[in-house]
Formats: C-alpha cells, structure tokens, sequence
C-alpha cells in the first residue's frame, strides 16, 4: 500500500513561481511532487535552483534525496488514499476490503509511479517496502479506517489495531509489488484473498454482504 502515486483522474499540478511561495521544506516538498506528478526525474540540483536556494539549503530542508522521495512518496500515498475512500460503501471487513481493492489498483495503474519505477526500480522497491516515512504513512491512513469500524461496531479486533493496520500494508505490499521483485504481474486479488482471511474473524455482528455480494468468506 505504500509508495503510492497519485489518483489517475488527478491533474498534475505545476509548481508556483519560487518568488510566488514561501520558502521552505513545504516549497521543496511542493516542488518535488509538481515534478513527480509530471512523470519527471527529481534532480536536486535543479530543485534547488528552482527554489532559489543552494544545494546545501535544500538538502538542510529535506534531508538526502532519498528522504525527499520518501516524503513525496508519502504525499502520494495520501491523496490516492483519499481518493479510493470516495463512496466506499459497505461495513466493517467489507468495506476495507472493498477500499484495498480501489486503492491498490488505482496504484499499479498511475502514470506517474510507472514513469518513476522505469527509471529507478530498485529505488523504488527501497523505498516502497521497507520501514519508514511511506509505510507509516499508510498504516496510519489504514488504522484510522480499521477503528472507524471497531467504534461503529463493525469489527472486533483482538490485537492492537495499528499492529493490524501494519500488518495489511506489508502484506499487500509484497503482492501488489511482485512484478518489481521476479513476478510478471501485481497480485492484487492474491493480496486481497489474503487480507480477508485475517479479517473474516473480525466482523462485528452488524457486518455487511461481502465483495461479491455474498458473505465476507465469500460463502452464500
């Protein structure tokens, strides 16, 4: 779920004029994603120039590139996030299931990540899978959507809800990101097929039809 681009309806936006905004980490942020969105390299060097600042002020911003990417990654993460959660309907391990689905595929489809992953796969698989700045982004995103259910009574969830919430992300991570480590092809519904079996036990008594319109098991 992580290291994600943004939705595929989204416009990419243009950065403001470096005089236009205060500078800053937002501004470079601002600027790194503009880029991002367009499909193009993130050069710190023209970054900085862009900004009107040294190369030394930006890296005192941001931190190294990879730090950058990371957090423009994240941003990512985010939007598509809110986007997949766009008249999400159903309940409890249903509706989660359902929104994994969106966002998942909304991810493996998105310009801006193919344009990003040709270039630099290796540091995008870095990035993607491993601790840090985009899996916390996601985890968080998805513990809030996991406790929404739990207050509403959908779920039950017998172990802290974020460890939960963790573990989805790395889950579907390794699936949706197989073409990138040996597969042919993202493994969405492998991904999705797997979360439902660690939520099956979670659904709340009020827990709606399943994805298919039948149980959460997928059973009549």
């Amino acid at each position: 779920m992580s290291g994600i681009p943004v939705p595929p309806d989204a416009p990419a936006r243009r950065p403001p004029a470096p005089s236009a905004r205060p500078p800053g980490p937002a501004a470079a942020l601002d600027a790194a994603s503009a880029h991002y969105l367009r499909g193009e390299q993130i050069d710190m060097s023209a970054l900085a120039a862009e900004l009107g600042v040294g190369r030394a002020t930006l890296y005192r911003w941001v931190g190294s590139r990879e730090q950058l990417l990371g957090a423009v990654l994240a941003e990512m993460t985010e939007r598509t996030y809110r986007f997949a959660t766009r008249d999400v309907g159903g309940a409890g391990p249903d509706r989660i299931l359902m929104l994994l689905d969106r966002f998942m595929h909304a991810v493996v489809e998105a310009e801006p990540l193919k344009a990003f992953t040709e270039r630099e796969p290796r540091l995008f698989i870095r990035l993607a899978t491993m601790p840090g700045t985009i899996e916390d982004r996601a985890t968080e995103l998805l513990t809030r959507e996991l406790q929404a259910e739990i207050d509403r009574g959908e779920m039950r969830v017998p172990l802290p809800t974020r460890t939960l919430a963790q573990a989805i992300v790395r889950l579907s991570d390794s699936f949706m990101y197989a073409h990138y480590l040996g597969g042919n092809r993202p493994e969405i519904d492998q991904a999705l097929e797997v979360v439902e079996l660690l939520l099956r036990p979670c659904a709340g008594a009020r827990a709606g039809a399943g994805r298919n319109g039948r149980g959460i098991s997928g059973t009549a």
